[in-house]
């Protein structure tokens, strides 16, 4: 059941990572600036965040397996839409559907491990199951690109919407919702329902009112947005544009990052120190991360821009000990709820670094400035304040967190 729910996640690891191998080909044939595409790369998350905590409650109210079955079906209408776009603002809907579709894909696999495997398999399972998911990101690489020279970046979409088609379609058929959850909805009046539902939202609030909240939220923020805006927006275009590497020879460099963001969420899950230490781990790795930003920024070296992004590939699983931290840190009645504010601040996140990256690099060609430098300085910017804000802000211990669980 596991590995059907993970094909979903698959297809929304793909979604959010077409933009790499396609904004060149939309930028020439709609005329694109580079904030009109950091706003196309952004919409789906944007969308994708903002469901984050609708989703958590719908998960822990109707269970997994429905809420999933329900929503993915508009991320095959979103693709379908972006295939057959004729303007900008069709590019915009078709994202912002594909974002809401895909909104419980991650979700519904963390809280799936939470509720039906040992807490000390927690971050091993997160960490193979985002590993798993890799698999979507890896056909955005060479083969998109492929894809995209044989035919038409609307042949991308194309088999994107029948990927996802076929995910729900195995979701239908495997995944069978635990008697928990599953006789819960069923066992519900509307009224009852109705009534869970306004309890949920109000439970929320404890989220935010625990001091340890504020300084999480800002560093998933900035982690995993920093991964994503390179690998899915801007590492196509650095490459042809500032080395003038072909489409494919920029896909196969996506490949080989890709390759590496798969294998690091798994050994970050085996490494995982565990308590204190897990979250100096994840400090030291972000602030690895803005470095490598800045001598991107600051070089114009094929080398560094070929060679950087892969090894940020094996560094940015890291973002998987966010998980167990966010896990040990509230309440066990609050997983799915905390699970989902997580994962709304870290793709809002990315739509904001998507957003504010595309402004930078407009704003550097208006004054001059090679627009990647101020796209990269930009998010080693945002990534070194949301890890300021992360030591500075009070952090969990976890154990302060159970004994309300």
């Amino acid at each position: 059941m596991l590995m059907a729910l993970a094909s979903a996640f698959a297809l929304s690891q793909a979604f959010r990572t077409v933009g790499a191998m396609m904004a060149t080909p939309l930028s020439g044939h709609f005329g694109l600036t580079p904030q009109q595409l950091g706003t196309w790369a952004g919409t789906f998350h944007f969308t994708f965040g903002i469901m984050q905590l609708a989703m958590g409650v719908s998960i822990d109210m109707f269970g997994v397996r429905r809420t999933v079955l329900t929503a993915f079906p508009l991320a095959v209408a979103g693709a379908a839409l972006c295939a057959a776009a004729t303007s900008f603002g069709a590019l915009l809907l078709g994202q912002a559907l594909i974002g809401v579709g895909c909104a419980p894909a991650f979700l519904a696999c963390t809280v799936f491990i939470a509720r039906h495997f040992d807490a000390s398999r927690f971050t091993a399972m997160s960490g193979l199951v985002m590993s798993m998911a890799g698999l979507g990101i890896l056909f955005t690489g060479t083969p998109l690109a492929l894809l995209i020279e044989a035919a038409s970046w609307r042949a991308g979409y194309a088999v994107l919407a029948a990927f996802a088609v076929l995910s729900w379609l195995v979701i239908f058929w495997r995944v069978r919702e635990p008697a928990r959850a599953a006789d819960l909805a069923n066992a519900q009046a509307a009224p009852a329902e109705r009534q869970s539902l306004r309890k949920a939202v109000r439970e929320l609030l404890p989220l935010f009112a625990m001091p340890h909240t504020l300084g999480l939220l800002c560093f998933a923020c900035v982690s995993y947005a920093a991964f994503i805006t390179l690998r899915g927006l801007w590492l196509g275009p650095v490459l042809h544009e500032r080395h003038g590497l072909s489409l494919i020879a920029s896909g196969n460099v996506a490949l080989v990052m890709t390759v590496a963001g798969m294998i690091s969420p798994a050994l970050f899950g085996r490494m995982d120190p565990g308590g204190a230490r897990r979250a100096r781990w994840m400090m030291g790795c972000a602030c690895a991360g803005a470095l490598m930003f800045a001598a991107m920024a600051l070089t114009h070296s094929r080398t560094v821009d070929i060679g950087l992004p892969i090894v940020y590939g094996l560094l940015s699983g890291y973002s998987v000990l966010q998980y167990a931290y966010t896990r040990n840190a509230y309440p066990a009645a609050m997983t799915g709820r905390a699970m989902a504010l997580l994962n709304m601040a870290m793709f809002l996140g990315v739509s904001l670094m998507q957003w504010t990256t595309g402004v930078a690099a407009s704003w550097g060609v208006a004054h001059g400035i090679e627009p990647f430098r101020a796209v990269f300085l930009t998010v080693a910017g945002m990534l070194a304040a949301g890890t300021f804000a992360f030591l500075v802000l009070p952090r969990s211990t976890g154990a302060a967190a159970r004994p309300h669980g």
